[in-house]
């Protein structure tokens, strides 16, 4: 029988070592052990949980042991926070269970010397009165970083870019799973249409302030949904959605997606469009480019042209009304999804913004006089966004910024330029995005 803490473990310290992204390795190894659906819940709730919590749990784990986490042997570490998480924050798990497992799990994976160390400290969370106390921590961002399990460096980014008030409120926003969106497809069924076939699939659906956005819930693999092989509909979050209803690309238009994998706006822009015009879809990988076609042919959408192209390179002869820059990015609106990224070293990589601006401004290329460029990112960093507009505008007099009109009910969070909008996780309940709108001058 199938361990599904071993699973969970195997998990973590694949992510751990390898850097993998949880959403791609959870699916993958769920799907090769062929779990049940409680004990796939369960393993996905312990490392969804271990990642969110991390440096929670690693502060928790320092005050019961006399080695420093450092000298910690990497796989002993591992197990004692998936014990932790289980005894403090999850709590249908009986401690001595967790205790007993962890043991367990230990001794099977050969850690004989580990074993004891890991049951010592267990027992010694089980007798305390009080499990831990962050009251103890007096240096206010170090005490929001062990609460909220988010490094200092970010949280003193978003203080001093948002505010206090905003980055508090987002710190309380990221733990738990996000939401699940999906964009109906109007060239194949209607909203309703589509609620109702995703019912009788037992599938949840919930209106969102989109007009053809639903949240979904109780899906399982949703690529196994019928309505979903039949192309009724596609995953992509409410985020996106609004930056691209804002920019709203034209029927019989000329669009170019110059990072478009794994395909999303290009097709959210096809709908828009009433899959009446010419769509370029470009990525630098080929088996992403199959990805966007074979999509296309499941949604048939049959304006769009996939093909493997740098977006750092303009080699286009020919200029189109509308452009989507969707760029490589630090990916910090995204820590609800993929709560790993909060960890990552290279967060602050000045080398990302070279490659942003280089791809930004080969994409301007592309705009013919009078048209349109929709730059946008999953990251809340001023550096990859407000001031990467501020620093082309100023470099690029033939351009200048179209105010954005949101669709209705969507809110801003903070002040920002008319034709820019940073979208936060707290307000919209969706992931953190940024996009702006820019204009070619016609002369």
């Amino acid at each position: 029988m199938i361990n599904p803490r071993r699973i969970a473990f195997d998990v973590l310290y694949k992510i751990e070592t390898d850097k993998s992204y949880s959403s791609i390795i959870i699916n993958q190894t769920l799907k090769e052990n062929k779990l049940s659906k409680l004990d796939s819940s369960f393993s996905s709730a312990i490392i969804y949980g271990v990642l969110e919590r991390k440096l929670t749990l690693d502060y928790i784990i320092r005050s019961y042991s006399s080695v420093r986490l450092k000298k910690i042997e990497k796989k002993t570490l591992i197990l004692l926070r998936m014990a932790v998480y289980q005894m403090l924050f999850m709590d249908k798990i009986p401690e001595s269970a967790a205790v007993n497992e962890t043991v367990k799990l230990a001794k099977n994976l050969k850690l004989f010397k580990s074993s004891g160390f890991i049951n010592g400290l267990l027992r010694s969370i089980t007798r305390a009165e009080e499990k831990y106390n962050l009251e103890n921590i007096k240096d206010k961002n170090k005490y929001l970083s062990v609460k909220y399990s988010v490094p200092e460096e970010i949280i003193t980014l978003w203080k001093n870019s948002y505010g206090e008030e905003v980055t508090l409120d987002m710190l309380g926003s990221l733990s738990g799973r996000p939401p699940l969106y999906a964009r109906v497809n109007t060239l194949l069924t209607t909203k309703e249409n589509l609620i109702c076939d995703l019912k009788k699939e037992g599938i949840r659906c919930e209106s969102t302030p989109l007009e053809n956005v639903i949240k979904i819930s109780s899906t399982g693999a949703i690529e196994l949904s019928k309505a979903f092989k039949e192309g009724k509909f596609y995953v992509q979050d409410l985020s996106s959605n609004i930056a691209l209803e804002s920019f709203s690309p034209k029927q019989g238009q000329t669009l170019y997606d110059v990072c478009s994998a794994p395909g999303g706006k290009s097709f959210t822009s096809a709908i828009l469009m009433n899959n009446i015009g010419k769509i370029n879809s470009f990525d630098l990988y080929p088996h992403k480019v199959n990805l966007i076609n074979s999509s296309c042919k499941r949604l048939k959408i049959d304006i769009i042209n996939a093909t493997v192209k740098d977006a750092s390179q303009n080699s286009e002869t020919e200029t189109a009304d509308v452009v989507i820059c969707d760029v490589p990015c630090s990916g910090l609106g995204l820590i609800r999804r993929k709560p790993e990224i909060r960890y990552k070293e290279d967060l602050f990589d000045n080398s990302l913004k070279e490659i942003q601006y280089k791809i930004l401004t080969a994409s301007s290329r592309l705009v013919k006089k009078g048209g349109r460029l929709l730059y946008s990112t999953c990251t809340l960093n001023p550096d990859e966004n407000n001031r990467m507009i501020e620093k082309f505008l100023c470099e690029n007099q033939d351009f200048q910024g179209e105010d954005i009109i949101l669709p209705k009910n969507i809110k801003r969070t903070v002040e920002e330029k008319p034709y820019e909008c940073s979208l936060f996780p707290q307000t919209n309940n969706s992931d953190g995005f940024y996009f702006a709108i820019l204009r070619r001058n016609d002369k």
